[in-house]
């Protein structure tokens, strides 16, 4: 149960300032009977906006399709645009705002999930969660076929960093040396653009296709399109 006033501004319609000028209005229903005073104490799931219930009233969770040229920032990096231009103004509006789960790089495409669920956020980039994540790629030259085994021993370590990466599945494209998919359990920042420039094959083209079992070809998404998911979809998550 919230307040009327802390209601509008949890979900991103007003401040709890304006809030008052929202209920005077009329704007607010509880189960079709007009609300009056910004303190008294409503169920979300019952309550009317305008006439219209409250989208994601029990938190978002959405799997977007990132176009290449967007960043994950809040904030425009260098005059590009960022991924919560693609979304709804309100829902950066709401307390807490919607964050990327985790991040895809300016140059990268493809499957990127966001939520206004802390606790979700943190269960979705636990490094302990260990869900899996699949890259499409392209690179300037041959990944070395000696690529394969070592990425998956649990021993090759990053330039710059002491700890190996955790045993990653590179699957070549047994047609082109130059393409193939990269499964990673870990998101370490640029890691696949360094795992592969390490092996002296440079990544020209980069989509995350894939997050746990949530496939980006089965989402029919265009590039910039977003669509609600259920976070059952991931198991290892409560």
């Amino acid at each position: 149960m919230l307040r009327a006033d802390a209601l509008l501004s949890r979900f991103g319609y007003c401040s709890r300032r304006e809030a008052a000028a929202w209920i005077r209005a009329g704007r607010i229903c509880l189960d079709q009977e007009t609300i009056t005073s910004p303190s008294v104490k409503l169920d979300p799931a019952r309550v009317l906006v305008d006439g219209e219930p409250i989208p994601f009233v029990n938190g978002i969770l959405v799997a977007l399709h990132k176009p290449l040229g967007y960043t994950c920032s809040h904030t425009p990096e260098n005059g590009a645009p960022t991924i919560y231009e693609l979304l709804p103004a309100q829902w950066l509006a709401r307390s807490p705002a919607v964050q990327s789960i985790g991040r895809l790089d300016k140059e990268t495409s493809g499957l990127l999930m966001l939520s206004d669920d802390g606790d979700l956020v943190h269960a979705l980039t636990s490094p302990r969660r260990h869900i899996q994540k699949v890259y499409e790629y392209r690179t300037i030259a041959p990944v070395p076929l000696e690529a394969t085994a070592l990425f998956a021993s649990g021993s090759f370590t990053l330039n710059g960093e002491k700890t190996p990466c955790l045993p990653a599945a590179l699957e070549p494209d047994a047609t082109d040396p130059c393409h193939g998919f990269l499964r990673l359990h870990e998101g370490r920042y640029h890691q696949v653009r360094r795992m592969l420039a390490a092996v002296g094959a440079p990544v020209t083209q980069l989509t995350r296709v894939a997050i746990g079992s949530l496939q980006l070809a089965s989402l029919s998404l265009l590039p910039g399109e977003w669509t609600p998911v259920d976070s059952r979809v991931f198991t290892d998550v409560p």
